[in-house]
């Protein structure tokens, strides 16, 4: 079955895209937005420099803000497996009481 397909016009640091989305285009237009957000408040910080400049220092920003994000996920992956190990034994002891 085919996705509820929809087109949605975003402006992002004074660009218009066209694009087709799958879903809430709510989403992409708060996600528009928030790149929109971070690219002006790197050119103003920047001062005059290139769009495909600030694009680059966005996308690293972004970047950069995944990778810390993966690891506080690895780490509460983690502990959650360490915690998990622990009650199966609590368990585990109850159990055999």
């Amino acid at each position: 079955m085919e996705p509820d397909r929809k087109t949605v016009r975003v402006t992002i640091f004074h660009q218009s895209y066209s694009l087709t989305v799958d879903g809430d285009p709510a989403e992409v237009e708060a996600l528009a937005q928030s790149v929109d957000n971070l690219m002006t408040e790197i050119a103003q910080r920047g001062g005059n420099v290139d769009a495909n400049r600030i694009a680059v220092l966005t996308s690293l920003h972004l970047a950069d803000r995944l990778r810390s994000i993966e690891r506080e996920l690895a780490e509460l992956k983690a502990r959650v497996d360490s915690k998990s190990r622990q009650f199966s034994l609590l368990l585990d002891k109850a159990t055999n009481i």
